[in-house]
């Protein structure tokens, strides 16, 4: 399917992400403006998925490794920064066609892939890294993930405290994820080593979710569109900007014939207690409250299972896609920790992506995460 586009983007004068930001609050929908049934190739199910993985997973070829292999060495021999990786220098005679096929699928369909045999121990991190980066470069634009400016993100447990969810992000702990999207259209995560116990993958297509709560819960579904819910931006927050935004977890794009997506974490919700405290925010309802239940309890059981190997690399939408992680025990040292390379990427309007009611849909590197005019950097080590 070849990709929707503008013929005339919008001229970019920063390589800063844009961050987070508020909706266009009079770009919102009713719950009543919401389908009563959402159907296409974004809705499955897990019974679709489970049983025949070939449905959506990619096994790197021979020749495909080969032909990442050689652009990676020579983007390496070149000595260019991380930061400055675009799919202009990876034009990929072979992948490139392939790419743009799973680009779609991303975009458009069921919203999730599944890579397979990044030869990340012969090739070692830095290798892995520029190949890794190389094919999210031809999915979209990798953004800020935090106020450290990091486009190249670090999944691994820092030791940090996962009950201090006001300062501390999960991906940083070995602490369960529940059901969420990250602050970026698309997320990928390669695997590079991993736990002893855990840390496995779930993830739920929103559409079928969203259908299943229709039917079952629609006062749940209700409370998910309306503008009530207000999300802790944990201190990741430029000069001038509140410690939150007020929003809704569903959307619809602000068009004809406009999609439903998601943008929510429960971490981000249930972690503004000092702010509610302190009356700056509304406490959570008891509606709310067994919304979140709901909704989690929900995702469980439709969720697709899957266990990221080594080499392994997952791509999803967080547009029609949520994802979770399993709490995870890594093995004692010498083994190595969990650790997992993160992207987020941008896909804009102009370029197939999903329009958002926010001031920035039609923006290259849209969302993420953009503390000031912290500048993008892409380290090979957590810090």
């Amino acid at each position: 399917m070849a990709s929707r586009s503008n013929p005339s983007p919008p001229p970019e004068d920063t390589e800063l992400t844009s961050g987070q930001s508020p909706p266009i609050y009079s770009l919102l929908r009713p719950y009543a403006a919401f389908p009563k049934k959402i159907t296409g190739p974004t809705v499955w199910t897990k019974e679709e998925y489970e049983q025949n993985p070939t449905r959506w997973t990619h096994a790197f070829t021979s020749q495909e490794i080969k032909e990442l292999g050689d652009a990676t060495d020579q983007w390496i021999t070149s000595g260019k920064p991380l930061v400055k990786i675009t799919k202009e220098y990876f034009p990929f005679p072979t992948l490139a066609g392939v790419l743009a096929n799973i680009r779609q699928i991303l975009l458009d369909g069921p919203g999730f892939v599944l890579f397979k045999g990044i030869p990340v121990e012969t090739w070692g991190t830095p290798k892995s890294a520029v190949a890794y980066m190389a094919l999210g470069s031809h999915l979209g634009h990798a953004v800020s993930q935090n106020g450290k400016g990091h486009i190249l993100g670090h999944v691994k447990d820092l030791n940090e405290d996962a009950t201090r969810t006001d300062k501390v992000r999960i991906y940083r702990t070995n602490a369960r994820q529940f059901f969420h999207t990250d602050a970026g259209d698309m997320v990928g995560l390669l695997c590079l080593a991993r736990a002893l116990e855990g840390g496995e993958s779930d993830v739920v297509s929103t559409h079928n979710l969203f259908n299943v709560l229709q039917e079952e819960n629609p006062r749940v579904a209700e409370l998910l569109t309306q503008p009530i819910w207000y999300f802790d931006q944990k201190g990741e927050t430029s000069d001038g900007q509140k410690e939150w935004i007020r929003g809704t977890m569903l959307y619809i794009e602000p068009k004809e014939g406009g999609r439903v997506f998601g943008s929510f974490d429960p971490y981000y919700v249930t972690s503004l207690k000092r702010f509610s405290d302190a009356g700056l925010v509304p406490p959570l309802s008891d509606e709310q409250k067994n919304a979140l239940e709901v909704l989690e309890s929900t995702c469980l059981r439709l969720a697709l299972h899957m266990i990221l190997e080594v080499g392994d690399i997952q791509f999803l939408s967080n547009a029609q896609v949520l994802h979770a992680r399993t709490a995870y025990k890594d093995a004692a040292p010498p083994a190595p920790r969990r650790h997992l390379l993160r992207l987020w990427l941008s896909t804009p309007e102009y370029e197939g992506g999903w329009k958002i009611p926010f001031e920035d849909s039609n923006r290259r590197l849209r969302s993420g995460i953009q503390v000031n005019r912290t500048p993008p950097v892409a380290n090979l080590e957590a810090d």
